[in-house]
């Protein structure tokens, strides 16, 4: 019969209860317990109204304890808005108030629904994830509903077109700009000449059309599209708005 040189008993038993460990049916005292099912009824009993209680909140169907920040959370905190309840739309929309404070994303453009997202991501990682809020996002087992996949697929979306018109926009070159009290805002070119043009994707984004300053060399004013800022002259490089 061999042994095993580190544990000092035969091998085979060695392995035997190796296969024991691996095998059994005991869970790890490590393992945290399943996340908790919250209806939208017991969430709002952890407004911080209640000192006994733990302060959480609901971001697209996820709930976190974010009493480490009380102050922020609390009563009379500055972001108590967000406590018991899920709020998702509001960390786009800013409004705090009453139907403002929904879990609803129906009409946001996609780029929004991304952001929204995005601050689930932060609350992963700062605060302390404790379970599911069943209703829009998930379902009483559980489960992510066909909305949840839905938004996720759209915020996807979005981080598709801010990526393409971020590639877009890096082939012409932005003019700096600066604000004073003093002064109002300025805008200038190092080469070039500043003019103002339409972010071609932006209805796509947002469902609305904004420009922006780009630098363009005298050769390409001609150009489609180009807006000279009001009170500058056509070949200034510097223009105060």
């Amino acid at each position: 019969m061999r042994w095993s040189p580190f544990l000092g008993i035969p091998i085979c038993l060695a392995l035997f209860s190796f296969s024991l460990i691996k095998f059994s049916p005991f869970k790890s005292l490590t393992n945290s317990p399943p996340p908790r099912l919250f209806t939208a009824e017991e969430l709002a009993l952890y407004n911080g109204s209640d000192h006994g209680l733990p302060i959480l909140l609901g971001i697209l169907g996820s709930v976190f304890d974010v009493s480490k920040g009380k102050s922020h959370y609390g009563p009379g905190g500055s972001y108590s808005h967000f406590s018991g309840r899920d709020a998702s739309r509001a960390f786009v929309s800013g409004n705090f108030t009453g139907d403002g404070l929904t879990d609803n994303l129906h009409g946001l453009s996609s780029p929004e629904v991304k952001s929204i997202v995005d601050w689930r991501g932060f609350y992963f990682k700062t605060y302390i994830f404790v379970g599911k809020l069943v209703g829009r996002y998930y379902d009483g087992e559980g489960n992510p509903t066909k909305y949840l996949k839905g938004v996720e697929a759209k915020a996807a979306r979005g981080a598709q077109l801010l990526e393409k018109q971020k590639n877009e926009e890096a082939k012409v070159t932005s003019c700096n700009s600066k604000w004073s009290q003093d002064d109002g805002s300025e805008v200038w070119c190092d080469e070039g000449y500043p003019r103002l043009i339409s972010r071609p994707l932006e209805i796509a984004l947002t469902g609305k059309m904004s420009k922006r300053c780009a630098c363009f060399k005298e050769d390409e004013l001609s150009q489609a599209g180009l807006e000279v800022y009001e009170g500058c002259d056509y070949l200034a490089k510097r223009c105060r708005l």
